[in-house]
């Protein structure tokens, strides 16, 4: 039920909720995109006229509104109504923002495309059966109901009820529906009812026209109030700060546009050439026709000629190819791509077997380098997705709607200036009141309060708050360290955990071949050590190692996967094109040949020619080759991966009974290790090899050996991590390599400290009448015989030391586990996760899901990988940073040039530095803005004002200077041990401001009152005769009115007097000092001095106010408009500022940012952090049974320990049961779910 608010009416609204997320693509960005509500409306021509009259009568402000409010649009000119009628569709998301956009319902329609449209409802409109297409388009009127949102489009489902997307094959379909359906391609008919229905294939960025980009910067909430506040001071003259301010927002606004043009136009021309490329496609009943790309519709069989640019996603069905998916991974590593298979079930094609679907598909933006026609005729693929739907198209997206930050500092931020503009408004009311007392005339009344109501919130403040980003991120450029989302700097200051990849990131790039290790009875023989120099010996452990791998021949150098090449250079063995010489032994000409090369150990074959690829995946962990060695009768399959994962495919009597132990003998010294097996292959046909399943070929194998490879750690990671656990941040390795090598590595690079204790978490889904386990063993270290460097790890029977139920024992578990614990034990995550350090076997998807579990945890996430499989963590996490300059880093916040882990600690100091420099300035401003307030709400009480000059003093000389330069102050070369304060509506800040507001409002009434007891004093605009009498030495610009006694009366605005005398150097010192105050340096930002333009303009300023405050110059009085006083009140006044600057100081310093202090007050009374993390810390601390041992937990029903994640586990009631609503009742819901 969703109840009426957003259809402004009392009743409620009932719909069926359909859910929809984007796809995620291959290894590219997993933008995490909330569910969209949809709810219908139809405008109504009353309503909408009503509003016409309103906006001009409010001179263009409702329409102002209305663009900052979609959703006020929409409730003022529409009524609600079902989405099947709607006109209007209103969207809204389903995260904590909340955020509305308005769609326009567009109507198209079939009867105007050229071909002959069936009306008949029973005739389908396209040949696939699952396509939404033929629901979509109501007949016999032939229309069709859609919206765009975010680039893709979206049609009313009719017998769904519900938007759905268009531009795709539904997934539903079968390997026999994509053959069978889409195989001959389709009829001239229905590509033009797909072209007209998910609209061109084509991802076009629109270049923003600069005037477009310009009002959309200028009607920003706070440039208009900016622009009002402006005006009421032009107004009254005040006229060179006016201009200032709008010099400087003409430049900010100027760089903003600036900036977002370029960004547009890059992104235009990465895109441009993607809609140009000349494709040739089948049509049924015509043969082959060439055509435009961005004319391609799904299902449409595309040609692959050789080397071309893919338009599109495609489904390989016929040859394979080889393809560069540098674009979407990050690495420039050639993929085989293979055949979808024929497959007789009904099973959707994704899940046709365990095997990873992406293998088939080629993805949009990639590169084909190399065409395989299976000898059936070219190479085909079925066009699956076009346009923003294709993996580029989600790449895209990416970048021009990236997520949104929910950042603490940005939403208090808006609620400060909230109570800012509030106390204007009160600013407003007591001006009102004390003008109108005293009989004032209404338009000057009005003026002065308006003045009054802008005091408070400074026009200065956006650019004030961008100079420190802006420093930061130049100072981070020259670390070679480069942002394109610099808002997310300030969120680097509150990061407290920080997930590393480990190959390419902790540890070096490239494997060094360290030795093999085969088997021969069942037994492991001696090790082959690379290091000795000699070649590999001959035997079926080499030959596997020159066979299974997924290098290809490319103009003569052979090119692949580094560790596939480094292992395949470790054989001396060579790869050439077949010719005639090999045609001999049978061998097709277009395979590749092995054979042994010039430093090759000398080998019985003559040749091995690799006649089918079976790829390697990540989910899978293994690949496969079928081979033909010259002059041999059958087959050869050679299967190589993770060793825990080939021993599964092999006979259990082929594996060495003391393989367990082997394995682990090399993965905790950190060894990369991986497992060859072999079978022989029996086939009658060369021809049948393509139609294997690779169930059948990958089984019964014999278990050859092991490949031991070597991956050091880089120089720079253990001290980084040294620094980042001295710094009390958290370090978790997310890994796609073996458990046991990350356990090591973490080890030996002393993320997991000395002494400390690992848990290993094993959990298994659920087998017939058994429930999903989780098991729990401890992983202890047992030294080897001395001499040697290595360890043997021991699951025993001990349990965890007392001294271990702290915080140093650390959890590790496989991605496999995690997806068990994830969907099984829900309920257990959170408690793993505030221990959990290693995460190992991890595929893609899985590390973006802990990133996100991370930060459901309160933790400020950072990323830091290779940019190869992690871009969805990195686009994740609050600060992802990029080891990798391929296109695929385009996902990551920030991107460092330096491949190595220091760019972490330098990204958190300057994102504290930034922090922190956000906080002052913002405190400073806030205080700036009430000083002022105070003096001049002062001043009113007497129909007084500051001068144009005195203003102007505070405002240029010292508040916008210094709002400059005050961020400037680079970031600490260490460390500290805990974070700034992450939200400005905290104890500690909302006190600073308090205190120094009632500071200085003591100080100032008491000035305003004591300098009317002065013997001196007068009462400039009561007895005007005698003060100028007294003063007539000097000129005054006073504007006095003389009545018949003598007197004067000041007309509202006059200037002189001993009040604004005396309260001018007092604000105006107070402002300095706040300036000097909320500029603190250490620990998280250099020392004030370092700064030296800073400090040189508080000085200057400084002496500047105390030279105007001493000097008896008569055209210094006359410009500041100031009254000649006693020194001995000068130096009265002097000594009440510096007074009050020692005790705001030290209040400031010693009470304020006195951590100690409020770490004792939280202790007293009891205050705990509400980080989710925190209360997990806390709570399993004060549990004895915790970590647990040695024991084996069930999914069940939630009693004696066992855990069950029900949202899971239980079956998803259907909407309508839901709901209570069935039959007719359904096509009267108002809303649904995109």
């Amino acid at each position: 039920m969703e109840q009426g608010a957003e259809a402004r009416a009392s009743r409620s609204q009932w719909g069926v909720a359909s859910s929809f997320v984007l796809r995620a693509t291959e290894k590219t960005i997993r933008e995490v995109v909330p569910l969209l509500e949809v709810f219908g409306y139809r405008t109504q021509r009353l309503r909408r006229a009503l509003c016409l009259v309103m906006s001009v009568l409010t001179c263009g402000a409702l329409p102002l509104v209305f663009y900052w409010k979609p959703q006020w649009r929409v409730w003022a000119n529409c009524h609600p109504c079902p989405l099947q009628e709607a006109d209007t569709a209103l969207l809204r998301t389903t995260d904590e923002f909340k955020r509305y956009m308005r769609k326009k319902v567009i109507c198209l329609y079939l009867a105007t495309l050229k071909c002959p449209i069936s009306k008949n409802p029973e005739e389908p409109l396209v040949a696939d059966r699952h396509s939404v297409i033929n629901h979509a388009v109501l007949k016999p009127e032939l229309k069709l109901r859609c919206i765009q949102v975010q680039k893709i489009r979206y049609v009313w489902d009719y017998l769904e009820k519900r938007f759905q997307k268009v531009g795709l094959l539904e997934d539903s379909n079968s390997c026999y529906d994509i053959h069978h359906t889409f195989g001959l391609g389709l009829t001239s008919e229905e590509q033009e009812v797909r072209r007209l229905v998910c609209g061109p294939n084509a991802i076009e960025v629109e270049i923003q026209p600069i005037w477009k980009l310009l009002i959309k910067q200028v009607l920003n909430p706070f440039y208009m109030f900016q622009a009002f506040t402006l005006t009421l001071w032009l107004s009254q003259g005040y006229i060179e700060y006016s201009v200032a301010i709008i010099i400087l927002s003409i430049i900010s606004i100027v760089l903003s546009v600036y900036d977002l043009r370029q960004q547009s136009v890059k992104l235009h021309n990465l895109v441009e050439d993607h809609n140009k490329v000349q494709v040739t496609i089948i049509v049924k009943g015509k043969g082959l026709q060439k055509l435009e790309s961005r004319l391609l519709v799904p299902g449409d069989i595309l040609i692959l000629p050789g080397k071309t640019s893919l338009p599109c996603d495609a489904i390989l069905i016929d040859g394979s190819c080889v393809v560069n998916e540098g674009m979407l991974t990050g690495e420039s590593i050639p993929v085989t791509k293979t055949p979808l298979p024929h497959t007789e079930n009904t099973m959707a094609w994704k899940s046709h077997s365990v095997e990873d679907y992406r293998k088939h598909v080629l993805f949009c933006g990639t590169e084909v380098i190399q065409v395989k026609p299976s000898g059936q005729g070219p190479v085909r693929a079925v066009v699956l997705q076009t346009g923003y739907n294709t993996a580029k198209g989600d790449l895209v997206r990416s970048i021009l709607y990236p997520r949104p930050l929910n950042f603490k500092l940005y939403n208090d931020a808006f609620k400060f200036i909230v109570f800012l503009a509030f106390l204007g408004v009160v600013g407003f009311f007591y001006a009102l009141g004390v003008y109108m007392y005293h009989g004032v005339s209404p338009r000057d009344t009005a003026t002065m309060a308006l003045l009054l109501l802008t005091v408070t919130v400074p026009p200065v403040l956006p650019a004030a708050l961008t100079t420190g980003i802006v420093y930061a991120q130049k100072r981070l450029k020259k670390k070679k360290i480069f942002c394109i989302s610099p808002q997310r700097i300030n969120m680097c200051g509150q990061i407290n955990l920080v997930c590393f990849d480990k190959t390419g990131t902790l540890t070096e790039d490239g494997l060094d071949l360290w030795g093999t290790v085969p088997t021969a009875d069942n037994c492991f023989q001696e090790v082959n050590s690379f290091a000795s120099g000699k070649s590999l010996p001959w035997g079926p452990l080499c030959a596997a190692m020159a066979s299974c791998h997924s290098l290809i021949l490319l103009n003569g150098t052979i090119q692949g996967d580094p560790l596939d090449l480094k292992m395949f250079e470790g054989t001396a063995w060579i790869m050439e094109d077949c010719s005639a010489d090999y045609l001999k032994f049978g061998m097709s000409d277009s395979n590749i040949i092995i054979k042994p090369g010039p430093k090759a150990s000398s080998s019985p074959v003559e040749a091995i020619a690799l006649l089918r690829q079976f790829p390697f995946s990540s989910s899978l962990q293994r690949m496969s080759v079928i081979a033909q060695v010259a002059g041999d009768d059958h087959l050869h399959v050679y299967m190589k991966g993770a060793p825990e994962m080939l021993a599964r495919f092999c006979k259990s009597e082929t594996v060495p009974k003391n393989f367990p132990q082997e394995l682990g003998n090399y993965t905790v010294q950190g060894f990369r290790v991986i497992a060859f097996a072999h079978k022989a292959l029996k086939m009658e046909k060369l021809s049948e090899v393509e139609n294997l399943a690779r169930e059948m070929v990958e089984s019964d194998l014999t278990f050859l050996g092991l490949l031991i490879m070597e991956n050091r750690l880089k120089k720079e990671t253990k001290p980084v991590l040294k620094e980042l656990h001295e710094a009390c941040i958290r370090t978790v390795m997310i890994t796609g390599d073996n458990l046991q090598t990350a356990i090591t590595v973490a080890k030996n690079s002393e993320m997991i400290p000395g002494g400390s204790q690992v848990i290993l978490v094993e959990a298994n889904e659920p087998e017939d009448f058994v429930p999903a386990s989780v098991t729990w063993q401890l992983v202890e270290n047992q030294e080897n015989v001395p001499g040697k460097r290595e360890t043997y790890v021991n699951i025993g029977n001990s349990s965890v030391p007392d001294v271990a139920r702290g915080s140093c024992y650390h959890f590790a578990m496989s991605g496999k586990s995690y997806q068990v614990i994830f969907q099984h034990f829900n309920s257990l995550l959170p408690k793993i996760l505030v221990n959990g350090t290693i995460f190992a076997r991890m595929s893609p998807g899985q590390k973006s899901s802990l990133v996100e579990e991370f930060q459901k945890l309160n933790y400020y996430v950072g990323m830091c990988g290779d940019g190869a499989n992690d871009c969805g963590a990195l686009k994740m996490a609050h600060a992802g940073i990029s080891l990798s300059e391929q296109e695929a880093s385009v996902a990551s916040p920030f991107t460092s040039k330096i491949a190595n882990i220091e760019c972490v600690p330098h990204l958190i100091k300057e994102g504290r530095a930034a922090l922190v420099s956000s906080f002052g300035v913002f405190k400073y401003l806030t205080m700036y803005g009430l000083i002022q307030f105070i003096g001049t709400s002062l001043l009113y009480w007497q129909l007084q004002l500051f001068g144009n000059y005195q203003y102007l003093m505070q405002d240029i000389a010292i508040t916008l200077m210094v709002c400059l330069t005050m961020s400037s102050t680079h970031a600490y070369p260490k460390l500290a041990p805990y974070r700034p304060a992450g939200q400005l509506l905290s104890p500690p800040l909302l006190l600073s401001v308090f205190l120094n507001t009632c500071f200085t409002c003591i100080v100032q009434i008491c000035a305003f009152l004591y300098v009317k007891q002065q013997p001196w004093y007068c009462e400039v605009f009561r007895y005007s005769k005698c003060f100028l009498d007294n003063q007539s030495n000097f000129s005054t610009n006073v504007s006095l009115e003389r009545n018949g006694t003598g007197n004067a009366t000041l007309i509202p605005g006059s200037i002189l007097s001993f009040e604004s005398t005396t309260l001018w150097p007092l604000t105006t010192i107070n402002c300095i000092s706040a300036a000097f105050i909320f500029s603190k340096g250490k620990p998280f930002r250099k020392p004030i001095y370092t700064n030296y333009i800073f400090s040189f303009l508080l000085i200057s300023a400084l002496g500047l106010t105390v030279f105007i405050l001493f000097s008896d110059f008569q055209e210094i009085y006359h410009g500041m408009e100031f009254i000649p006083t006693l020194t001995s009140w000068r130096i009265s006044i002097l000594v009440a500022a510096l007074s009050q600057f020692c005790v705001a100081f030290l209040v400031e310093d010693v009470i304020l940012q006195n951590r100690k202090l409020w770490l004792w007050i939280k202790k007293e009374f009891g205050f705990y952090s509400k980080s989710q993390y925190r209360h997990w810390q806390k709570k399993l601390a004060e549990d004895s049974t915790w970590p647990p041992t040695n024991r084996t937990d069930y999914s069940g029903d939630g009693e004696n320990g066992f855990y069950i994640n029900r949202a899971y586990e239980s079956p998803e009631r259907s909407p309508e049961a839901e709901l209570g609503l069935g039959g007719q009742a359904t096509e009267q819901h108002f809303w649904t779910r995109l």
